[in-house]
């Protein structure tokens, strides 16, 4: 005779588990300890197999995007000498884009140079440079440092030149004042302008200073007054400044002459980049 099925209803089952939960819930804690440990004895391998293989899992991932310590310590090298080099060119691109957007310089090339080494002494006054003839450097280039006129290219080979400053005693530039340009705008006849206008000479004199020659008394000169160079085809097509007045009276052997000395309108000894101005450069 078949044994008798015994049929629990949803209801009464669902019943009891929520009892059993309850006793649990407010079981004494001994109680609830004890029974998990029995459950971690019981279930102990088969636990620890699904923790080793979940493990593994996790592992498998960044294993295969792990690099050296020596190629890691290259690439964060390289990455660091990439962004300084961009850097500098973003500096040299607004230092440069001043001058470019001028229309007087169209045409004009601008090459950005370091100063190797400066040498400002009683008996001269120099810089070398880090470009040379690849890059376009040639003899007489006029040289500026915080725009203004430094000097010129006086020496150049492969990759590096030398610029003669115009506190050399060896440097000669054709140079006006802006009081003897304004003397002569101001006269009668506009159109002698040019003719009228002095001719004077800036030479170097050492220590970090120059004295102009052949200024005729009659034009106003007074201390703080701009010195501009003057243009000088192919090489310079407008008057830049170049130095500023810092001393002037009446030269002792000839009253009917100015004695003036002028520094440098920038601090030389404080420059690290020049531009070298390249007028005609070659295709």
């Amino acid at each position: 005779m078949a044994a008798k099925q015994t049929r629990v209803s949803r209801r009464i089952l669902f019943t009891w588990l929520m009892l059993a939960g309850f006793i649990f819930l407010f079981a004494p804690d001994k109680w609830t300890n004890k029974l998990q440990l029995v459950f971690a004895c019981i279930f102990h391998r088969p636990l620890s197999v699904g923790r080793s293989f979940s493990l593994s899992m996790q592992m498998q991932g960044p294993v295969a995007q792990v690099v050296s310590r020596s190629q890691y310590s290259m690439l964060q090298n390289h990455l660091a000498n990439t962004i300084e080099w961009l850097n500098q060119e973003r500096q040299k691109v607004e230092k440069l884009s001043g001058l470019r957007d001028r229309p007087v310089w169209k045409g004009a090339n601008f090459v950005l140079a370091d100063v190797i080494t400066t040498s400002i002494g009683a008996s001269h006054g120099r810089l070398i440079i880090n470009r040379g003839q690849t890059d376009g450097l040639a003899k007489d280039q006029f040289v500026l440092g915080d725009y203004s006129i430094i000097g010129t290219v006086s020496d150049v080979d492969a990759r590096t030149a030398q610029v003669t400053l115009i506190t050399d005693p060896t440097s000669k530039v054709a140079v006006k004042t802006a009081k003897s340009i304004q003397s002569n705008t101001s006269r009668s006849r506009p159109s002698d302008e040019l003719q009228d206008a002095p001719l004077m000479i800036m030479q170097g004199s050492g220590n970090n200073s120059a004295k102009i020659e052949l200024l005729p008394a009659k034009y106003k000169v007074e201390v703080g007054d701009v010195v501009y160079a003057q243009k000088k085809p192919g090489f310079l097509e407008i008057p830049m400044i170049t130095a500023r007045v810092t001393w002037c009276k009446r030269d002792d052997e000839n009253p009917l002459l100015w004695d003036i000395t002028a520094e440098p309108a920038c601090d030389i000894e404080k420059l690290k980049d020049v531009t070298v101005i390249i007028m005609n450069p070659q295709e």
